[in-house]
């Protein structure tokens, strides 16, 4: 560690900076002015503040106030006030003229009518006004201890993103999907389907058909022919085939009397006096 030199030991100690000009010592011409710091233990928004406080501190009864007690100290209070800001003294000075004129009062003697009058108690006008500031007062620390913007709460404000309003699936169960499906193959047997085709039927077949049954049986029932299984198309087309082979005279009809079934046979083997021929 190197010594300090002559120049360091020299340079004097600064007290303060004014401006960025350090100050080696306090200049002796300087003049403070008495005004220029004050310190308020206690401040006071009026008299009435004051003799609500000095009430309240000792616990007395606003209604029965001890004028005599109160007065006293509120003039050391005013004192107080002189000697520091006498401007702020005025309205005080009233209150304590009030003060004393009420003391005054008190002590001169009442008639004895009214000793039991309040109206004629010196008090009550002071007692009024200092029951109404109470009730202001209490209402106006109400008023103070609710939330305040930008002291207790702070409002924020956001602008609301862009959002497109999206429409959520449906929650499915295994049940509702089985469901489903069922209801869709229920559906879907609707529009099951088959190819029909038709039958060919020849009259011409069928009048082949039927000359060649003739030819091995020598008579053939009618309703041999007609057959109800084939359908209504099959007795039709059989119906029309014996129509044609007895147009064209290679069958015969035949019955044995009236009202008896009706026979085929074929028209080679008719002979006199067999039965009736249609």
């Amino acid at each position: 560690m190197s010594e300090p030199t002559a120049g360091e030991l020299l340079e004097p100690e600064v007290v303060a900076t004014v401006r960025g000009e350090p100050f080696a010592e306090l200049p002796r011409d300087l003049y403070i002015p008495p005004d220029a710091l004050e310190v308020f233990l206690e401040t006071f928004e009026g008299p009435l503040d004051l003799l609500l406080y000095l009430i309240r501190r000792q616990n007395l009864d606003i209604l029965d106030i001890p004028i005599a007690e109160i007065t006293r100290q509120y003039m050391a209070y005013v004192d107080l006030m002189k000697d520091l800001r006498l401007e702020l003294a005025a309205e005080y000075l009233v209150m304590a003229a009030m003060l004393a004129e009420i003391k005054s009062r008190m002590l001169l003697p009442r008639p004895p009518s009214a000793d039991e009058d309040e109206e004629h108690d010196p008090r009550a006008e002071l007692v009024r006004r200092l029951r109404e500031y109470e009730q202001f007062k209490e209402a106006g620390s109400d008023l103070d201890n609710l939330p305040r913007v930008a002291r207790d709460i702070f409002p924020a404000s956001a602008a609301a993103p862009s959002l497109r309003p999206a429409t959520r699936a449906p929650q499915v169960d295994l049940a509702e999907l089985l469901a489903a499906f069922a209801e869709v193959l229920e559906r879907a047997q609707m529009f099951s389907h088959h190819q029909i085709q038709r039958e060919a039927l020849s009259v011409r077949e069928r009048m082949s058909e039927t000359l060649t049954r003739l030819d091995g049986e020598r008579f053939l029932a009618l309703t041999d022919l007609l057959r109800a299984e084939e359908g209504r198309a099959g007795v039709v087309v059989t119906f029309l085939a014996i129509l044609e082979l007895l147009k064209a005279s290679l069958v015969e009809l035949v019955q044995a009397e009236p009202f008896a079934p009706l026979y085929l046979r074929s028209g080679a083997l008719m002979s006199e006096g067999e039965g009736v021929v249609v």
